[in-house]
């Protein structure tokens, strides 16, 4: 058997493995089994819509505060949005309100059990893209300036999230459920 031969054998027998390997239903990233969110909400995959929302927040704002800290290393924070420098965060931040819209969606599905909590929904999303928009650096901000200034965000975030689940979880203990519609309950009863 040539050389040849072998690695083919030797790459179909580790594809097949990692193939074989991965749970059912489960995405294949790189040839391994990734969670259903991967890249949205990685710490809240399989959790609820509001789980995915809150992880979501965090995550892509901070994907997109790292394409920013590239360009500054790279141009300078008074260079970094010189030009086309700053095309990269600029994309970035037009791609993860894309990647958030269904995960923002489905989280204001299942706050509408309260508009109050719908509403702190809302809300969270309006700051969360005013702070992806003002990840730049402001002309005169020192270094230590503009990292704090960046970092701000992730408490306001926490802060809104704990509000939110505060008031679901007092609802959700004060809710008793409406009664199945008549259709409903003649299918329970088959």
């Amino acid at each position: 058997m040539s050389f040849a031969s072998t690695s083919c054998l030797a790459t179909a027998f580790a594809l097949a493995v990692a193939f074989v390997g991965a749970p059912a239903g489960a995405e294949v990233i790189g040839g391994n089994p990734g969670p259903a969110y991967n890249y949205i909400c990685p710490d809240a995959d399989g959790q609820p819509a509001l789980d995915c929302y809150f992880d979501a927040v965090g995550h892509l704002y901070t994907m997109c505060k790292h394409v920013k800290s590239i360009e500054i290393i790279e141009f300078g924070y008074e260079n970094a949005t010189e030009g086309t420098h700053g095309a990269k965060s600029d994309s970035c931040v037009v791609k993860q309100k894309q990647n958030m819209a269904k995960p923002y969606q489905a989280a204001l599905r299942a706050a509408a059990i309260s508009k109050q909590a719908a509403d702190a929904v809302r809300s969270l999303q309006d700051y969360w893209i005013v702070a992806l928009s003002d990840l730049g650096w402001h002309p005169g901000e020192s270094d230590e300036d503009y990292k704090t200034r960046t970092m701000v965000p992730y408490e306001k975030f926490k802060d809104r999230i704990a509000g939110i689940k505060e008031i679901m979880a007092i609802v959700t203990a004060r809710t008793t459920p409406a009664p199945a519609a008549p259709k409903a309950r003649e299918k329970a009863k088959h």
